[in-house]
């Protein structure tokens, strides 16, 4: 069974601090796009990848078509249908860009969006941008056009926690996810929502939400940083799945994502940063 999200790439700055160099990739399902990837590299605002270096904040493209994304063919010819480029800092440094592309091309439904609270602007947070699947469109104008308070609804609890926040069933959630029904038409049954840390004022949260039949991922793991079990896990260890433990401290020392791939997608160590600290993983295998 295929995730939603379908491909996951990080790059670095090179040693001399004026590129952005291809590190780590998961492209089980776009080789071919993940041939092209490998021998790419991106200057500062060039790319989706330079252009977030450059913000010092995460970035959402909904569509390739018409955009500043440099491999706009290959990611059509996937299969992949819209991505979104995250920071990693460690300090004050950038440490990685993760970049995740997504794509609902074989079955069931998705939808990624990019919160953001503006405290120059106002109280609540509101969408960014973000891209909805076919059928999504009740959910997709309600979300466009929400206010979303500190605490409230699921961007807003991953804004008060600071922390990942799951939620297996949006439909069990009751008034805990507020789009509840329009979700439930969209066929979206499961949400996570992902504290971001910027180099602004501005706070941002990313949810990617998807169903049953194409998940977010096969299996999810929080891990707190130093902890020696996961702090949340969604179920048992997919078959050939490497261990993500050893990788842990790495990951919290540098702030660098790590990928391990495997025969059929692969495995995510995502750090959650907070004051360029990482204070958790998280662990996503697809």
């Amino acid at each position: 069974m295929p995730s939603f999200i379908r491909v996951v790439e990080t790059w670095v700055p090179s040693q001399d601090g004026t590129l952005l160099e291809f590190h780590e990739g998961l492209y089980h399902a776009a080789p071919h796009f993940g041939a092209l990837s490998r021998s790419m590299c991106f200057g500062r605002g060039e790319g989706l990848p330079g252009r977030v270096w450059d913000a010092g904040r995460p970035l959402l493209l909904p569509r390739f078509e018409g955009s500043y994304f440099l491999r706009t063919p290959a990611a059509q010819a996937a299969g992949l249908r819209c991505a979104v480029a995250l920071p990693c800092f460690r300090g004050e440094a950038l440490a990685a860009v993760m970049v995740l592309l997504c794509g609902d091309d074989t079955v069931g439904a998705g939808a990624i969006e990019l919160w953001h609270h503006d405290p120059r602007i106002g109280s609540d947070m509101t969408l960014v941008d973000g891209w909805f699947g076919d059928g999504s469109g009740g959910f997709e104008a309600l979300s466009r056009d929400a206010y979303l308070p500190r605490g409230v609804g699921l961007p807003g609890r991953a804004w008060q926690s600071g922390e990942p926040v799951h939620l297996p069933d949006l439909q069990a959630e009751g008034a805990r996810f507020l789009r509840s029904p329009e979700a439930d038409a969209a066929g979206l049954q499961q949400g996570l929502a992902v504290p971001l840390e910027t180099r602004a004022e501005a706070v941002c949260v990313l949810t990617v939400l998807a169903s049953h039949h194409l998940p977010i991922a096969r299996r999810l793991q929080r891990w707190q940083a130093g902890a020696a079990q996961p702090l949340y896990d969604t179920g048992e260890g997919l078959a050939g799945a490497p261990d993500p433990q050893p990788l842990l401290a790495g990951v919290v020392d540098t702030g660098v994502p790590a990928l391990l791939p495997q025969p059929a997608g692969g495995t995510v160590l995502w750090p959650v940063t907070a004051a360029g600290q990482v204070h958790e993983v998280l662990v996503l295998g697809l």
